[in-house]
């Protein structure tokens, strides 16, 4: 059996609730509920059970060795350009966080997983676009240029499983977490 992997930091609910008052005046925006806002760290795709059993040893590592950081959202965008697929909040700059990314990829590597492909761009997915039109999602990103929230303690990440549901959100599951210990 494989499993859909991948490891992520959850939104602290009082973020998550800023979060949840942006979305809506967007048509074609399929929103994200709250059990699915999170900043992924690195997808690991399926892998056969003794691969994610490697993941989450070596994610262990990469804890005990990471000191709790600050992170705080910043801004909003879209992916996709001239078609946008998703809109999403922005994390401020974070050398903290780059190199947890960082470390997260190479023991993908470690593992003997395919390097990522597309550069880290942190972000909380907020939702994804159906045909929504391109001067809508302008104007939506524009609003809330300077949307900020205070900054939140990141003090574990996690191992999440994903499952896909033909006519609702992709459910994730935890599968583990690794407290930063360094």
């Amino acid at each position: 059996m494989s499993l859909r992997l991948f490891a992520a930091i959850a939104i602290p609910d009082e973020t998550a609730a800023r979060l949840l008052v942006l979305q809506h005046d967007l048509p074609g925006a399929k929103w994200r509920p709250r059990e699915n806002l999170h900043l992924t760290l690195r997808f690991f795709d399926a892998v056969a059970e003794p691969v994610a059993d490697e993941i989450d040893s070596e994610l262990a590592q990469i804890a005990d060795a990471t000191a709790p950081f600050d992170l705080h959202l910043k801004g909003v965008g879209a992916f996709g350009g001239a078609d946008p697929h998703a809109i999403y909040a922005g994390v401020a700059e974070s050398a903290a966080l780059k190199k947890l990314a960082a470390d997260c990829e190479r023991a993908a590597r470690r593992v003997g997983l395919k390097a990522e492909s597309r550069k880290f761009t942190p972000h909380v997915t907020l939702a994804y676009l159906n045909n929504a039109e391109l001067a809508r999602v302008h104007a939506f990103e524009s609003r809330l240029g300077l949307f900020q929230t205070p900054p939140f303690s990141v003090e574990r990440f996690a191992l999440y499983s994903s499952w896909t549901r033909k006519s609702a959100p992709s459910l994730y599951r935890l599968e583990a977490e690794y407290f930063l210990r360094g």
